[in-house]
């Protein structure tokens, strides 16, 4: 059985494959109420990054040494007395290895009618993450209209979908002309924003003439104060990620348009899906039915092999990734 495991912490800088060493161990046996599990994918989020950095706060560190933290989804594969039948497709913090042992405890199977591995997308992180932020924090109402940031990716995709459900005008802010095609064609997003190709704050006025009513940002930066120069009275912002600023070291700049939040009588809210654990079972009831009506629908990025783990989370980071980020064991 082989782990990959901590072996660097890389703050102010990109995640490489030598963060990670590989170690090869003794396939371990289920003792008595455990099962032992084979990880069948990975699944990647930016703040992995920030857990190999020991940032935040909001969960314990990964410890040098330690199997790097991760969602997967694992197939049982022998029992002893376990809580799942042999054969059951589960989703959990797998962790980057071939193999697990466990009780069950913060597993949950996998959608019947549903490919697996949307439980690392739709129906995992990402997605319970756009509905809690869109719907707790932004508060859509019919006619809104919302702006998304890093909208081609595996949360905002979602959560700007969702917004188009609620009746609201949506628009997408990607890196690249083949992802805001993609936005607008699968998507069905309003209108799309390539900030690579020049100025957002000037495509967005052009777009959002009467202000937005609903920022959810997952980027930060100079993407974030575009969007903050243009809310609408009683404009909601809701602040889900920052990829900007995972390769920055030391103080991280706060946003240049703040007080905007005054002037437009605007909220600004942040929020950890952890904290939310209770609402996902609801939660992954809708979005489920949704899929299966044809009213959403979500990209996956597959690449093969652990030890293409590395290179899998470094792609969230440079903008190589369509739609959610997952790898085949």
């Amino acid at each position: 059985m082989r782990q990959l495991v901590l072996a660097d912490r890389p703050v102010g800088r990109p995640v490489v494959a030598t963060d990670f060493t590989m170690v090869d161990g003794p396939m371990p046996s289920p003792g008595p109420g455990q099962m032992l599990l084979a990880t069948r994918w990975l699944g990647f989020e930016p703040a992995q990054k920030g857990w190999m950095e020991n940032f935040g706060g909001y969960v314990a560190p990964i410890e040098l040494g330690d199997v790097m933290r991760g969602m997967g989804v694992a197939e049982v594969v022998a029992s002893e007395g376990g809580k799942f039948p042999v054969g059951t497709m589960v989703a959990g913090m797998t962790g980057w290895t071939e193999a697990l042992v466990s009780d069950g405890t913060g597993f949950d199977v996998c959608h019947p009618y549903l490919p697996p591995q949307a439980m690392l997308g739709l129906l995992g992180i990402p997605g319970l993450t756009a509905w809690v932020g869109l719907h707790n924090i932004g508060r859509p109402v019919a006619g809104d209209t919302v702006v998304v940031s890093g909208a081609a990716g595996a949360t905002g995709s979602v959560a700007g979908q969702l917004a188009k459900i609620a009746g609201c005008r949506v628009i997408g802010i990607a890196g690249g002309a083949e992802k805001c095609a993609w936005l607008v064609d699968e998507a069905g997003f309003d209108a799309a924003i390539d900030y690579k190709a020049g100025n957002v704050s000037k495509q967005l006025k052009a777009l959002a003439p009467n202000g937005v009513d609903v920022v959810y940002d997952n980027v930060g930066g100079d993407v974030l104060d575009a969007m903050l120069a243009r809310l609408a009275i009683g404009a909601r912002v809701v602040l889900c990620g920052g990829i900007s600023r995972y390769e920055q070291d030391g103080k991280i700049a706060g946003p240049a348009n703040y007080f905007n939040l005054i002037l437009r009588r605007a909220t600004m809210g942040g929020f950890i899906i952890l904290d939310h654990e209770a609402e996902w079972p609801r939660i992954r009831a809708r979005l489920a039915a949704l899929a299966l009506a044809g009213r959403i629908t979500w990209q996956m990025d597959v690449l093969e092999g652990l030890d293409n783990a590395p290179a899998a989370l470094a792609r969230l980071f440079t903008g190589a990734n369509r739609g959610k980020q997952v790898l085949r064991l």
